[in-house]
């Protein structure tokens, strides 16, 4: 778990980068900023959520059956300034967490309470701004309670590095209302709306820009592009019973719409008008989580069970895939609804068997109904299909001395493949699971020194590959990933430490011929580290770097997709109420590549199409400045 002060010292323009806090995380923008990222994770390319499970304030983050890629969690709707802590997981571990939970998970929290109002102005190159407060409009406690309100905003806007303006434009609200009645009984409510709309240049070739036709920063299609939009609204009442019982309940509420156009392939095609694409859909999700927490003892050994129950129901309409012209549809590919409900039910037990050595376990089951109506066809009714699984998972810790931790994590998790595919393909493979397993050791060998080192595996049932020009995903074989984490922190002096993460991975598919067995933009070795300062006088800074190494574009490794060592920098100096900062991204001004794919494409009167790698070209250096004022 990370709280606010590593938060705060971290670049960050938007709260998805804030992803990058998770050792050996990796996000990659390719759609003008206001797509989700894609994100890379324990030798997953997860594409924009397939494998991770992305929570805010209790409120999933990713979209089941999405227009544009399974498990799609786009987390600009939260504004970086209001979260309070950030908790993650590494592996398909946690009780709590089921579908997409596999290479991990992370939990977004926001603050329940201010201590201050905050207005907040900053300025950077590319003609970027971004404006953003909170405010407390009520607040009130007494010996018995303590109750506030508050409201924060953000606004951003961006043209971009790009040749063609990204005319980027970003706004959010949120207001919450937090209370503390005595000790035992907590209410939150929580809304925030979210609107953001874009231009985007896309992937270009190595071709184009090896002729000349265009440079780095240059477009095949600057028509490509998108708006999104999401409004959330959740209640949460906690409660300690007399017997000991600590009881949640969480209703939650999203209304949400999306619409991307895209163009993957240029002219392959279509040799006249091109290959554009819109994807766009809209849907209202509803959740309940219920949970029922007790610590007791069982003769002399402590004990604490969870219980935890709800469901999830996504309502999407209008899901489809279009072909377009210049953001002008021409035609339709795919149109219909979707219905996907998931009921869960997880059992979790923690036992202390002695000061030094404890055991938890869980049992967890999910099902699920599964439902689509093909509008291109004429269907009028809902073809419908339902399955159920089960995830146990088992965790020992054993600590022989205040300086050692030793602990063996084991868990299954699930991913849902996407309605369409079970109801058009009659998919198999519904709930592929994925089976992992960490065995590490925690030491504290002087006293301000951690190191943390895991080895892990994970084989998953099934991989995914997303068509984004056919709207469909295709499934792949079984695979397998080991790796090695080692994380290191140190700290200099009370106000000086230093932290190191690095990641070794082998990922390959099961099945296929020894060569032919690599899985493509799977990371084989990441690091990202740095130093934080933060003295009494009011100064901090953060100087950090992140590494990926070179890592296979296909199947056989023919092809490679770059890797890069990219620093930035943050500095700022508080004086009374008043904060001054500066941050500087790619602080050495490296060329670099950031989303990469092995894509076959054409160009107009190119006489054949061309399988190579295509990217979007990273950050230049940026330099950011701002002020932020407390009252």
């Amino acid at each position: 778990m990370l709280g606010q002060a590593d938060i705060l010292l971290r670049p960050a323009n938007q709260a998805q980068d804030l992803l990058r806090i998770v050792p050996g995380l990796f996000i990659a923008q390719h759609a003008g900023g206001g797509k989700a990222e894609q994100i890379f994770l324990r030798g997953f390319d997860i594409d924009h959520g397939t494998d991770i499970s992305l929570t805010a304030d209790g409120i999933p983050v990713n979209m089941v059956s999405h227009a544009h890629g399974q498990g799609y969690a786009d987390m600009h709707f939260v504004i970086p300034e209001t979260i309070e802590k950030i908790s993650f997981e590494t592996g398909p571990h946690r009780t709590e967490k089921g579908n997409l939970a596999t290479a991990g998970s992370v939990d977004f929290k926001t603050k329940d309470f201010l201590s201050n109002n905050q207005l907040k102005a900053e300025a950077g190159d590319f003609s970027s701004q971004r404006l953003s407060g909170q405010f407390i409009l009520l607040n009130k406690s007494n010996t018995r309670s303590r109750q506030q309100l508050y409201t924060a905003a953000e606004y951003a806007r961006t043209n971009g590095y790009f040749e063609s303006p990204q005319d980027f434009h970003r706004m959010n609200l949120m207001t919450k209302y937090s209370a503390w009645i005595g000790d035992q009984t907590q209410v939150t409510v929580l809304a925030s709306f979210f609107d953001s709309k874009w231009n985007a240049s896309g992937q270009v070739p190595n071709r184009a820009i090896r002729s000349g036709l265009i440079n780095r920063f240059g477009a095949i299609d600057d028509s490509e592009g998108g708006n999104t939009g999401r409004f959330n609204f959740t209640a949460r009442l906690s409660k300690k019973q007399k017997r000991g019982w600590q009881l949640t309940d969480q209703v939650y509420f999203s209304r949400y719409h999306f619409s991307l156009f895209s163009n993957f392939t240029f002219f392959l095609e279509d040799p006249v008008n091109g290959d554009e694409i819109l994807q766009r859909e809209s849907r209202s999700v509803y959740g309940l989580n219920k949970t029922a927490t007790k610590s007791g003892q069982i003769g002399n050994k402590k004990t604490k069970m969870e219980l935890g129950s709800g469901f999830r129901f996504d309502q999407i309409h209008n899901i489809g895939l279009s072909r377009a012209v210049r953001r002008q549809v021409t035609s339709g590919i795919q149109q219909g609804n979707v219905q996907e409900q998931n009921l869960f039910l997880y059992w979790n037990q923690q036992l202390e068997a002695s000061p030094r050595f404890t055991i938890e376990g869980g049992l967890r089951y999910d099902h699920f109904r599964f439902g689509y109506q093909d509008q291109l066809i004429g269907e009028t009714k809902f073809r419908r299909q339902s399955r159920g699984t089960l995830s146990p998972k088992i965790h020992f810790t054993y600590s022989p001395s205040d300086k050692v931790k030793l602990f063996l994590k084991n868990g299954i998790g699930f991913h849902t493949n996407d309605s369409r595919v079970i109801l058009d393909r009659q998919a198999r493979e519904i709930l592929p699971r994925v089976a992992g397993s960490d065995l590490g050791i925690l030491l504290k060998p002087v006293k301000r020194l951690i190191i943390k080192t895991t080895f892990w595996y994970l084989f998953s049932e099934q991989e995914f590959v997303y068509v984004g020009d056919a709207g469909i995903v295709e499934p792949g074989g079984k695979s397998k990933r080991l790796g090695l984490d080692l994380s290191l922190r140190y700290q200099f002096s009370n106000w000086l430490w230093s932290d190191i993460d690095m990641n070794l991975t082998r990922a390959r598919a099961i099945g296929a011929p020894k060569g032919q067995d690599y899985i493509p933009l799977a990371p084989s070795f990441t690091s990202t580290g740095g130093l934080t300062a933060k003295t009494k006088k009011g100064f901090s800074a953060s100087f950090r770097y992140r590494f990926i190494d070179d890592r296979p574009a296909n199947e056989d490794n023919s092809v490679s997709a770059l890797g890069y060592f990219i620093t930035d920098l943050r500095a700022e100096m508080k004086i009374k109420s008043v904060e001054l900062f500066i941050a500087v991204e790619n602080l050495l001004n490296r060329e670099w590549n950031e989303a990469q794919f092995n894509t076959t494409s054409q160009l107009k009167n190119e006489p054949a199409p061309v399988t190579e790698l295509h990217f979007t070209p990273g950050t230049p250096r940026y330099f950011k400045t701002g002020i932020n004022i407390s009252f």
